[in-house]
């Protein structure tokens, strides 16, 4: 590989040891200024486009981390950060958010931290449903152990995320039911999820034995087949006796009191005694 597409592939911007750690030689890092590459620091060398959070990251001697680099592994994470997140063992630098500890080996070819720190300091920083959503989708995608994450927390101390990390619901299969779970608990309504129906099939939470709540992806009734299966799933449900209350992402996120009343109402309703 030639230096040149080696740096493109990290983002266009990178460290000297890196490249000759990549097995460069310092005549190679002479020829990057011939093709368009500049060098703000000694040391550092920058194509024109490259990834800026990259390029902060390595000027400030550390890795993103947290909610700066959920994107990079396809974490679940709703809402970007406002400002960087950067695992930082060492070195000085303001106007981001640093997180000192870095326990596993980043990735190499980018200034992006291991998906365990990354789990790690997101339960350690951000708030519920964020913090668990991410830290769900890194066991779930990524097969990170969670009882690896539980061994580092207890030798930190860290106790508000070691008591987030064994609350993990991992029966979650979306960010968005990692919210609702999340809503379901703060708000004192006891669920199952991921429940088998014989002639229905798998819902996603069941309340209280009989009610079934879904929640409908984006690409819900996206094709006519869909909309039939998911007719024939709603009819079976009420002629077995369920009742079932539908929701988009939306009503999760902006929606929650209507959520609650909802879910409420028909709860009250089959318990009420029959007069």
């Amino acid at each position: 590989m030639e230096i040149l597409e080696y740096l493109h592939k990290a983002g266009g911007v990178a460290r000297s040891a890196q490249l000759l750690d990549a097995g460069f030689s310092r005549r190679d890092l002479l020829r990057l200024k011939e093709v368009g590459a500049t060098q703000p620091k000694r040391g550092l060398f920058v194509l024109p486009g490259c990834d800026e959070d990259f390029r902060a990251a390595i000027e400030h001697n550390g890795r993103l981390s947290c909610a700066s680099a959920a994107s990079h592994y396809g974490l679940w994470l709703r809402r970007p950060p406002t400002r960087l997140h950067l695992a930082c063992n060492h070195g000085h630098g303001t106007g981001f958010v640093r997180h000192r500890t870095v326990r596993f080996q980043g990735q190499a070819w980018s200034p992006v931290a291991a998906v365990e720190d990354v789990a790690l300091h997101a339960l350690g920083c951000l708030t519920p449903p964020a913090s668990t959503a991410l830290a769900t989708s890194a066991i779930r995608l990524h097969g990170v152990p969670r009882e690896l994450l539980a061994e580092q927390l207890r030798a930190d101390r860290s106790g508000t995320a070691l008591r987030m990390l064994r609350e993990l619901d991992l029966r979650a299969e979306s960010m968005v039911e990692v919210d609702a779970q999340h809503l379901f608990r703060t708000n004192g309504i006891s669920y199952e999820a991921q429940v088998f129906l014989p002639g229905i099939g798998r819902v996603d939470f069941l309340l209280d034995g009989f009610l079934i709540v879904e929640i409908d992806g984006f690409a819900f009734h996206s094709q006519r087949a869909d909309m039939f299966r998911d007719r024939d799933r709603n009819n079976s449900s009420t002629v077995k006796g369920f009742a079932v209350l539908r929701n988009m992402p939306e009503h999760i996120w902006f929606n929650q009191q209507q959520v609650l009343d909802d879910i409420r109402a028909v709860l009250a309703d089959r318990r009420r005694p029959a007069s």
